[in-house]
């Protein structure tokens, strides 16, 4: 009997059994996609990370008590781009901020891989990010600029990458960044 012939109870019957099957078909994928190391997810990625950016003052790049990580707020590293110096909603637009976020979490990631001794697996989750804009007085959109910083979190740690959030808008930030963003990681013991 063709399948458009068929009865709808049958069809609903089948729906709700493909609905039921679905996840449960999905999930060896999902248990493989997390268990792909942070370095591999970057290569997946095409993303490489630069080299971690030294204290331009009197702090360091990062501070482990126990088993947590603070690491300090942090811009681009490298060559600056066009979305690296600016004011959001004045010289640059979210998409351009977003991507600002994004750099500038590579950045954080290359500290964290010193702070790690090159072992990105060390990470048992990241806790907290918290995302600083140079912000327009009217810009309001602070959210989705470090959803760039987020985004990538997630892209390469899976559910561990997922954490509590800050982003707030700043009148002004050093050297006219664009997004300065610190973070918080906990540590899988040594």
């Amino acid at each position: 009997m063709p399948f458009n012939l068929l009865p709808a109870c049958f069809l609903n019957v089948y729906m709700a059994k493909i609905r039921f099957l679905l996840p449960v078909l999905l999930i060896p994928y999902v248990m493989l996609a997390q268990t792909k190391s942070p370095e591999t997810r970057l290569k997946e990625l095409g993303l490489q990370l630069p080299e971690a950016a030294q204290p331009v003052a009197s702090y360091v790049n990062y501070v482990k008590t126990g088993n947590l990580l603070f690491l300090s707020g942090h811009a681009y590293c490298g060559q600056a781009t066009t979305v690296d110096h600016g004011k959001l909603g004045k010289d640059l637009t979210s998409t351009q901020g977003y991507e600002a976020a994004r750099r500038t979490t590579l950045c954080l990631l290359a500290t964290l891989t010193e702070a790690t001794g090159g072992d990105l697996n060390r990470v048992k989750r990241i806790v907290k990010v918290l995302g600083m804009v140079n912000s327009a007085e009217d810009f309001t959109e602070q959210s989705k600029v470090i959803n760039g910083c987020s985004d990538l979190l997630v892209e390469v740690f899976g559910e561990k990458g997922k954490h509590a959030r800050s982003a707030v808008g700043m009148a002004a930030l050093p050297g006219n960044l664009a997004v300065e963003i610190e973070m918080v990681v906990e540590l899988r013991e040594d």
